[in-house]
């Protein structure tokens, strides 16, 4: 009962949601880019949008003509957190004990705030090579939403196995993509997929694909040093 009553709080806010989106002028209508009117094409002399494919400029730079620095961030992130399961981590650990219990309003309420955060993650991830946002900032976003769960519910604890396993195979394949723009193209990470219709949201070739995996890595990897923050060594 408890559960329905959770699904049918997030159903009706989802549904406001969308509506209150819906009907706002602030809020352009999906896939409406305007090429005219982009002055940053004058600075970072692009002068054909098309060729990239992506209506987020910003992105194209990062992720495509970029896209080796991007790689040493992810790097970057993947070394701190190796140094958190280092330092905390241990054989068997348990959660740390909260000074409050948390009562079933909040448990209920994170439960709700679970979903629509998450759901909110993936648009900005799927919506990277077209509005601000991408796969850093969607995988932060997953990981607030498990360090949520920490705070709200005593009982929880997130599958540290699972995220590990997660983080190695989206880095794994990010790898992967970028040896293949070597093979199939010229460059490593270069794009070897069709880019579309600019403002489509399929398009702008392998940027999409790689913002997914960027979130999937980056959400695993903070949600790995929560639970490494979050957590003790089980005395024997």
């Amino acid at each position: 009962m408890k559960n329905l009553f959770g699904f049918l709080i997030s159903l009706a806010l989802g549904i406001v949601l969308i509506l209150v989106l819906a009907d706002t002028s602030a809020f352009p209508a999906f896939g409406d880019v305007n090429l005219a009117d982009r002055i940053s094409e004058q600075y970072f002399n692009i002068t054909n949008v098309e060729e990239v494919g992506s209506a987020n400029l910003v992105t194209a730079i990062v992720v495509g003509f970029r896209g080796f620095d991007t790689l040493g961030e992810v790097t970057v992130l993947f070394i701190s957190a190796l140094g958190v399961a280092f330092i905390f981590g241990g054989v068997k650990q348990k959660r740390l004990d909260l000074n409050f219990k948390p009562n079933f309003m909040l448990r209920v309420g994170s439960n709700i705030l679970f979903g629509i955060i998450l759901v909110t993650s993936i648009y900005i991830i799927f919506h990277g090579h077209l509005t601000p946002g991408g796969g850093f900032p969607g995988g932060a976003i997953i990981a607030s939403a498990v360090l949520l769960l920490y705070l709200a519910d005593d009982r929880f604890r997130s599958n540290v196995k699972g995220f590990k396993i997660l983080e190695g195979v989206a880095g794994s394949v990010f790898v992967v993509i970028g040896l293949l723009g070597l093979v199939l193209a010229t460059a490593f990470l270069q794009n070897f997929l069709p880019v579309g219709t600019v403002g489509n949201l399929v398009s702008a070739g392998i940027i999409p694909v790689i913002y997914v995996l960027i979130g999937l890595k980056v959400g695993s990897e903070i949600a790995g040093i929560v639970d490494n923050f979050l957590t003790e060594e089980e005395s024997a």
